[in-house]
């Protein structure tokens, strides 16, 4: 039952991480990494939106829509769960962090159109590793962290750049994109 849990860490954290190797969730690791706290907000909420949205749609792409014949369906009804959770988080943090959402700001609804999320409800359905709902959902979740884990890293890594002096011609996006490259070769290592 639980055999390939640890597979599943591997792969969602750090082998087959949604940024760094995947490519996925690029407009907010870019965005809102420039200040830890930020990007760890970010990468939670992300994580609990992963998670919920694999709880969802891996049951109800496996019991309803493949035996009723609307598989093909799919993405408009994840794409409909995910806009859903996005909402509810959204209200939640509004409420319980103000600062936290306005850090966020624009990019806290995009989590809706952040295609890791969408990702992640897809590749369960046809990932070797995901064999159950717990495999699924294991999944979600670590695929989540391990979105948090790349947002952090280059947060740190960012906020590090901005008590040194960087030649000028790598000042701002550039030395950001030298930094997710290097990351990204890290990563792929695994």
């Amino acid at each position: 039952m639980f055999k390939m849990i640890p597979a599943i860490i591997f792969a969602a954290m750090l082998s087959q991480n949604f940024i760094l190797v995947q490519f996925l969730g690029i407009c907010p690791f870019l965005g809102v990494s420039k200040n830890t706290k930020s990007a760890f907000g970010m990468g939670m909420a992300v994580t609990a939106v992963m998670f919920i949205a694999t709880l969802i749609t891996y049951p109800l792409y496996t019991y309803l829509l493949k035996p009723l014949g609307f598989d093909y369906m799919e993405i408009i009804v994840f794409i409909f769960v995910i806009a859903s959770l996005v909402q509810v988080i959204e209200i939640i943090l509004k409420k319980t962090s103000k600062s936290l959402y306005e850090a966020m700001g624009i990019y806290l609804p995009l989590i809706t159109t952040n295609c890791a999320v969408l990702g992640v409800t897809e590749l369960v359905l046809t990932s070797e590793l995901v064999v159950t709902m717990l495999d699924a959902c294991a999944y979600g979740l670590f695929g989540g962290l391990g979105f948090t884990l790349a947002i952090v890293l280059m947060s740190g890594m960012r906020e590090k750049l901005d008590t040194v002096k960087v030649p000028k011609a790598f000042e701002g996006f550039p030395i950001t994109m030298l930094l997710a490259c290097f990351m990204a070769m890290a990563f792929s290592m695994f």
